[in-house]
């Protein structure tokens, strides 16, 4: 009976291996480059290169190509739809020139000669929305990476020969939503250029890729995290990757992380593990962009953390932009407003701060605001040897007596100086105020302060229907009029 019982494990564990190396993953990597009418791009194809191989080394079937025409760029499209019908994860990566005509980015072969947006709507270009409705709507998890933020090449022509009505020619490529489990990433914000690199190298963005997506055991969205803040690091930020996502579980290129060995202590539950990341997540996020001069880098934040801890110093961010302030935090504060004179004299202890009676919330709020006004300390509700440095350099800027604790006083001013730039509702509990989220995209998500919720496995996608694909030539080139 022991023998069989044994056997009986084996024929599972062999049943379950040949299950997890049955997911299909599927991969279209294309980089142009040699552009017959515009300046060429060096780099493109070398990030095409890279991508393919790396994400063949981690399972995919790629479709790949480079310097193609339109022509053979459809050929590797339709291949690329076919193989795609029903995959696990179907990736989508492309380098090279696009452009933006009224809210609607196209790819460009490297024969496109564009000479007006009825050139673009005929089909020397390829419409991405729907290229990518028409080839992977069908697989359950769909990753699109587009290095395609460069400068429009034929924006004079196509403004030039349509002066008989008015034609929305964008700098870099237009806002994109993501539909239910797909992650939308661009290399730059909506609008903006991206930098192509050093020649013969990688650009930052597909650089920052490669060294992140397919990193072992780590999840998707916290990769992303990490390729924004390199490119941001990188390109002195000048340029920040932009994204949507509308995943309904964890992904992972590289496999998930090992579960604990049974009989050891009890670990956090998975929710409560996902709830830690994607909190974590969302700091590094707006530690990227808090320092920002773009009202869209703002945006995007509010995009995927609608009810974000930071969502009311982005709104009034936003707000101080669009109206012609500074952008630096500090422009929008009075910093002396409110405060008691006796907070630059009365010295600060430990005794003072235990007088205080913060619990783990109050603490985390404390470091919370710090981070959002700039000094930068991780929100664990304990003060850490890192975070008393960081009150001493608040307390510094500040003019308060130096110690790296606080006193009641001090404590008032913190909450006195963020109260400055949210509605005067805002109180020592939490940094975000129970309100509605913002109208722009409305998304469920948890309430404010809070991390977001824990994702859901994913059940599998929709997607179009399979004869969808008959019509995929004409929808690419010749469908695209709206």
């Amino acid at each position: 009976m022991r023998y069989f019982t044994l056997l009986l494990s084996l024929i599972c564990m062999a049943l379950t291996v040949n299950s997890a190396q049955a997911d299909r993953r599927v991969a279209f990597v294309v980089g142009n480059g040699a552009y017959k009418n515009v300046a060429p791009l060096p780099n493109p194809p070398v990030d095409a290169k890279a991508m393919a191989s790396a994400l063949r080394n981690v399972g995919f079937e790629v479709v790949e190509g480079t310097n193609l025409t339109r022509d053979k760029m459809t050929e590797r499209l339709l291949d690329f739809g076919k193989k795609a019908q029903g995959a696990d994860v179907a990736v989508f990566f492309y380098a090279g020139h696009g452009i933006a005509i009224s809210g609607t980015n196209y790819l460009l072969p490297v024969d496109a000669d564009i000479k007006s947006e009825m050139d673009v709507k005929l089909g020397a270009a390829i419409n991405i929305d729907l290229t990518l409705d028409q080839t992977m709507g069908d697989a359950k998890v769909k990753l699109v990476f587009l290095d395609a933020c460069r400068d429009n090449p034929f924006a004079a022509k196509i403004k030039s020969n349509s002066a008989t009505r008015s034609v929305n020619v964008q700098t870099g490529l237009a806002e994109m939503k993501s539909g239910e489990g797909t992650l939308i990433a661009f290399a730059t914000g909506p609008g903006q250029t991206a930098l192509d690199g050093t020649e013969g190298g990688n650009s930052p963005f597909t650089r920052a890729l490669l060294a992140n997506v397919t990193q072992p055991g780590v999840e998707i969205q916290q990769a992303m995290t990490k390729v924004r803040a390199q490119v941001n690091e990188e390109t002195n930020k000048g340029q920040l990757p932009w994204g949507h996502t509308n995943l309904i579980g964890s992904v992972y290129l590289n496999g998930a992380p090992a579960p604990a060995a049974p009989g050891t202590a009890a670990a956090p539950s998975q929710q409560q593990v996902a709830a830690v990341q994607n909190s974590e997540v969302e700091v590094e996020f707006w530690r990227s962009i808090k320092d920002s001069s773009k009202a869209e880098e703002y945006r995007a934040y509010l995009t995927n953390y609608p009810n974000g801890q930071f969502r009311s110093l982005a709104q009034s961010r936003i707000a101080s932009l669009e109206a012609g302030g500074a952008a630096k935090p500090d422009a929008t504060r009075n910093l002396s407003a409110g405060v008691d004179p006796a907070v630059f004299t009365e010295e600060s202890t430990q005794l003072t701060e235990d007088q205080i009676g913060l619990d783990k919330g109050q603490r985390r709020d404390v470091q919370r605001r710090l981070t959002g006004l700039g000094f930068d300390t991780k929100v664990t509700g304990v003060f850490t040897p890192e975070t008393r440095n960081v009150i001493t350099r608040w307390q510094a800027a500040r003019g308060y007596p130096k110690s790296g604790y606080l006193n009641k006083l001090q404590h008032k001013a913190l909450l006195t100086e963020i109260i400055a730039t949210q509605p005067a509702s805002a109180s020592s509990g939490s940094d975000d105020e129970d309100k509605p989220a913002p109208k722009r995209r409305a998304q469920s998500g948890g309430g404010g302060g809070q991390a977001a919720p824990a994702p859901r496995q994913h059940s599998g996608g929709g997607g179009p229907d399979p004869a969808a694909m008959g019509r995929f030539m004409g929808g690419v080139v010749g469908g695209v009029l709206r």
